[in-house]
């Protein structure tokens, strides 16, 4: 019987879901502690460039390891 998912099909699934908990973690913060007073640290580039892309990838590696198939040995023999 054939596996669906194997090992490495739910490593890269978990290194994919700790990559967008990073990213998310890293937009978190940025407030300003007086809401009448603006902090630029809101637009800085960790929250603005970094994050959004930690995101990116990690929701990309999901896809790899939702879509990722290892060649079976008839592929390869034949």
């Amino acid at each position: 019987m054939k596996q669906t998912f194997t090992t490495k099909n739910y490593i890269i699934l978990v290194v994919g879901l700790a990559l967008i908990c990073l990213g998310y973690f890293l937009m978190v913060g940025g407030g300003s502690k007086d809401p009448n007073v603006f902090s630029p640290e809101l637009f800085n580039f960790q929250r603005i460039t970094l994050a959004p892309i930690v995101c990116l990838v990690g929701f990309v590696s999901i896809i790899v390891a939702i879509m990722w198939r290892p060649k079976s040995k008839e592929e390869t023999a034949g």
